[in-house]
């Protein structure tokens, strides 16, 4: 990484209380300039913090930074993913994803820490609440199941009859089974007696054991207690905060009852005597990262909260705790993060992070702006979008390896896209060898290359050492679908035909409402509205339909057998839907076959075999090994 981009090497650190200024970036090669200065600091022991203006920025960054630098131990703080003063609380999931972050922060086991600037703002439990709610179980360790099941019940776990989610628990016997906060897999322990005989994770939707390990660590299953002393806290708290009969709220007497109510998470600061922020979490030599606006989107968040805060703020069952008491605002944000050195870097056509707040003294630099701001990371492509009106449709694309003096690779989102990237140079001439992944193409002599990659945009490195394409450039006018976005009819990223290039004479589509027809080139025709290009697609007994460029979402990639051999459907007749329906009917029939399954198992009631220690001891003695 360093030898690829020297440029890294002489942008200086900033100190505590100083701000400079990164190179503005293009495309996604902001998470390249970010990789590399983590890698590089990484290795003096130092962890990145990066504050995003947007929460779909920290994602795309999280997931961009790991395919540069997989090496990094990268982590992302998730939002609740609720409203201000919601009446229902977040999903298991993103608590144990934010208590795992939060747990790994404090132990220094970061490089990289992406969050949205509008979760920064949220107050969090001290960092002695999960240094005193965190244990350990390992291997041959002796356990006191009766006391194991206490002091779940007060970590917040939830005993079920069958481990799914984190923060579940399930006992059976002598196997107990648990899903930690924070973990990917649940585990099993099996129980000898008194003591941890193994530990093996398993599998939560086939029940299966996985493989073993020696230890396990417990995180709280909220990020709050909910103990005794934590109630009476608590409610002394709250009676203090609160006018009028507290037993009116149905809230208090959940609390009061070891309930966790639906939302309770905006009552947090009850719980403790003080609360904490973000930056007491970072360790003392972090460098924080602002990226993009982020004063701005701290005081949208602001405004939408005190919105919503005086909406609601008039049910006296729910009374509200102050703006100012659940969250900082921008002024604490950026005086918290004096105390470390801090970057601000944006993309072509933003405005760093937090610019007025860094002219007002606190730069190293007069102008506040290094040496590194007043230059570019990287720049634009040109042009390369594949022409499909041109004689050779990626003339441009050709052009562009030829010329282009530095190294290029060329991205697709997938396996299946990457092939038919390649089958689609390969047909007008141009050969380009197949790569894995960043990382092999680092260490490779290939001067151009395909291969596999999540970036959301390309870019080309101002120094022109490097080039990345991806499908945004190749084929312009398409919005990339991001792992979060709305779900449409097609899914599958290999079925979907991204080009008319990408089409040839006589291969078979999928029209989503016709079936499977035979493609057999384009057609303009005016019907009124002036010359329009159209899709001539061909069905059974010669059947013609002719599809509008403007609609090819609707048409997909056949997937079936011999493209040669593939069945033609016949126009106006329901045998498109019969397919489409029965296909469905027997992913219904699975399905309920499997739910009848599970659930006949587990309605099953299981035998307690009686274990006889004589009959034990003489099966031992009768082993031969």
């Amino acid at each position: 990484m360093s030898a690829l981009l020297p440029a890294i090497a002489g942008i200086p650190v900033p100190g505590p209380g100083t701000v400079r200024t990164l190179p503005a970036c293009h495309g996604s090669s902001d998470a390249l300039l970010l990789a590399g200065l983590a890698c590089r600091e990484a290795a003096n022991g130092r962890t990145l913090a990066i504050a995003c203006a947007g929460a779909l920025d920290a994602r795309r960054l999280a997931t961009e930074i790991a395919w540069f630098a997989p090496a990094l131990r990268a982590r992302l703080l998730p939002d609740w993913e609720t409203l201000p003063y919601d009446a229902f609380s977040p999903h298991e999931d993103l608590i144990s994803e934010r208590l795992s972050t939060l747990h790994a922060l404090y132990r220094n086991e970061v490089d990289v820490l992406l969050v949205p600037a509008t979760t920064a703002l949220y107050r969090l439990a001290p960092p002695s609440f999960l240094a005193s709610h965190t244990f350990h179980f390992h291997k041959g360790q002796s356990l006191d199941e009766p006391a194991l099941r206490a002091q779940l019940t007060l970590a917040g776990y939830e005993h079920v009859s069958q481990v799914v989610h984190p923060g579940e628990y399930c006992v059976r016997g002598g196997l107990i089974d648990l899903f930690p906060m924070g973990s990917a897999l649940p585990y099993r322990l099996d129980l000898f007696g008194d003591e941890i005989e193994s530990i093996r994770t398993f599998d939560p939707d086939t029940q299966r054991s996985l493989y073993p390990i020696d230890k396990v660590r417990l995180l709280p299953g909220r990020e709050f207690p909910l103990d005794e002393a934590a109630r009476t806290a608590f409610r002394g708290r709250w009676r203090e905060r609160f006018e009028g009969d507290p037993s009116k709220s149905p809230l208090y007497r959940d609390v009061g009852n070891g309930i966790a109510p639906a939302g309770i998470e905006y009552w947090l600061p009850l719980f403790f005597d003080a609360t904490a922020t973000l930056f007491d979490y970072l360790p003392a030599s972090t460098l924080v990262v602002s990226h993009g606006d982020i004063e701005a989107a701290a005081r949208r968040f602001a405004e939408d909260t005190a919105q919503r805060h005086r909406f609601l703020a008039h049910d006296p069952e729910r009374p509200l705790l102050s703006p100012a008491e659940v969250f900082i605002d921008a002024g604490q944000f950026f005086a918290d993060a004096k105390r470390f050195g801090r970057w601000a870097i944006r993309r072509t056509g933003e405005a760093a992070g937090g610019e007025r707040e860094a002219v007002s003294g606190d730069q190293d630099e007069p102008t506040g702006v290094g040496e590194a701001g007043r230059r570019s990371f990287a720049h634009a492509l040109p042009e390369l979008a594949v022409n499909r009106r041109a004689e050779n449709p990626v003339e441009r694309i050709e052009r562009f390896v030829v010329e282009h003096p530095g190294r290029k690779l060329i991205l697709a989102e997938s396996p299946g896209r990457r092939e038919t990237l390649l089958q689609l140079l390969l047909d007008h001439g141009v050969s380009l060898p197949s790569l894995d992944d960043w990382s092999s193409f680092l260490a490779s002599d290939e001067e151009v290359a395909v291969s596999i990659g999540p970036l959301h945009d390309g870019f080309d490195l101002t120094d022109a050492s490097l080039a990345i394409v991806t499908e945004s450039e190749l084929f312009s006018g398409l919005v990339r679908r991001t792992r979060r976005g709305l779900r449409e009819t097609q899914t599958d990223v290999d079925s979907i035909i991204r080009d008319l290039s990408e089409l040839k004479i006589g291969d078979p589509v999928v029209h989503a409402q016709h079936g499977i027809g035979r493609y057999e080139g384009l057609v303009t025709m005016d019907l009124g509205d002036g010359p329009t290009e159209f899709l001539h697609l061909i069905y059974a007994n010669q059947a013609t339909l002719y599809v509008p460029v403007s609609q090819l979402h609707v048409i997909g990639r056949y997937s079936g057998a011999s493209p040669d051999e593939a069945p033609l459907h016949q126009l106006g007749s329901d045998q498109w839907e019969k397919a489409r329906r029965k296909a469905a009917k027997q992913a219904r029939d699975a399905a309920a076959e499997l739910l009848n399954l599970y659930a006949r198992r587990a309605a099953r009631t299981g035998h307690a075999f009686k274990l006889e220690m004589s009959d034990y001891e003489a099966f031992a003695e009768g082993f031969g090994f």
